[in-house]
């Protein structure tokens, strides 16, 4: 059901398309559906131009080219991105012409001043944009956001995390983007400035209709029923407690060693990290990331605030602003027993890094022997480790 906050009439069929030539600019924030938006716009590409709709990129997520617009760093490790990511994405928007584009990117959220907004709303087409922010409840996205954080090389226990962003004022370490993102009313009301209310739609995902989203997508872009359809991604999927732990016991490791972020990059995130996801599955008795009680209640009643501000934007809200101030039914929660991780699991993470190693092409290493580790630069370090695992590999 649409509730439109700018007058009083409601739709009840859903939303009516928007108008031809829109530049539809979905900016996440983060753990509401992104990825699943953006996975079934990138195999719908080919289809979309028949219904008069462009999705603008090369890849299922243009991410360097949000970060680089938002002037945001890249993830532990990775190449810094550069203008030229996001002038590339500006003109496949242009190319578009009078079809109708979506854009996807949850580090659109990033953008932390009003300055950078406007930049990139003017950027993109200035009043032919319009902005689609997706929302659920905090306490469904605080568990991800930690564990993601986590693979970016984050040392801090959930505990001790949720403590540090509930408790201890003023809530920006050790992670200053969380309440950039996922102040849900700031964040809109950031936007809301830079293209005016009547040009942002607030979608709340109800985690109990998992189709609704992509079917609110089709009826804004003006697509038939069914043309996006759900890809299945076990690269995205959330870390279990016990991986989660042993990734945050690696960090601890990595950091206190001062290796370099490049490895980490390499090895563990796109290495150890990608093929544990790839490879094993959660299995039912696996223990989950929970949130105490203190820390669901306390997101609740943000989540009320963001729903009152929210209602007095004056922006479009399609779906039920009260499930954001909901607190999760479930029983009593208590601290979990010392995770454990399965042995197959810790097998295919340290597989995950031989495979990385053994990736990178072996060559001339007579200059990295002279130095010690911390003195070796990474891709130096790599090519060593690759050259003596492919050797070991040989001997066998």
């Amino acid at each position: 059901m649409e509730t439109d906050c700018t007058r009083d009439d409601a739709r009840v069929n859903g939303p009516a398309p928007l108008p031809a030539g829109t530049r539809l600019l979905h900016i996440g924030p983060h753990k509401t559906g992104t990825t699943s938006v953006q996975g079934a716009l990138f195999a719908a590409k080919e289809l979309l131009p028949a219904h008069g709709v462009e999705f603008p990129a090369h890849t299922r997520h243009p991410m360097e080219a949000a970060l680089a617009a938002c002037a945001r760093p890249a993830m532990m490790g990775d190449a810094v991105p550069t203008d030229r990511h996001w002038t590339r994405l500006q003109r496949q928007v242009e190319a578009a012409g009078a079809r109708t584009s979506v854009v996807s990117s949850e580090f659109f959220a990033d953008a932390g001043d009003d300055a950078t907004v406007a930049r990139i709303v003017e950027r993109l087409g200035g009043e032919r944009v319009h902005v689609l922010v997706t929302l659920r409840p905090l306490a469904k996205i605080m568990p991800s956001q930690w564990q993601q954080y986590v693979q970016n090389g984050l040392r801090m226990g959930y505990p001790e995390w949720l403590d540090h962003m509930l408790r201890k004022a003023p809530y920006d370490q050790p992670n200053p983007s969380f309440w950039r993102r996922h102040r849900h009313d700031r964040l809109i009301e950031r936007w809301a400035r830079a293209v005016g209310p009547g040009r942002v739609t607030v979608v709340v995902v109800d985690d109990r209709d998992r189709g609704g989203l992509l079917r609110t997508f089709e009826a804004l872009l003006g697509l038939p029923d069914g043309l996006l359809r759900p890809v299945p991604d076990t690269a995205n999927r959330s870390l279990t407690l016990a991986e989660t732990e042993m990734l945050r016991n690696l960090n601890k490791e990595f950091r206190g060693n001062g290796l370099p972020d490049e490895l980490y990059s390499a090895l563990v995130r796109n290495g150890a990290v990608m093929h544990m996801k790839n490879t094993c599955s959660p299995a039912p008795g696996d223990a989950r990331i929970g949130t105490p009680g203190w820390a669901l209640e306390a997101a609740a009643e943000v989540g009320a605030r963001t729903a009152e501000r929210v209602t007095g934007l004056g922006v479009r809200v399609l779906g039920d602003l009260s499930l954001l101030s909901a607190v999760p039914a479930g029983p009593p929660w208590e601290a979990p027993a010392e995770p454990r991780v399965a042995p197959e699991v810790a097998a295919q993470a340290l597989y995950g890094v031989l495979a990385a190693v053994a990736a990178v092409p072996v060559g001339h290493t007579a200059g990295a022997r002279a130095r010690t580790v911390h003195q070796t630069t990474s891709k130096e370090l790599v090519r060593v480790l690759g050259q003596r695992c492919l050797r070991r590999l040989r001997r066998r």
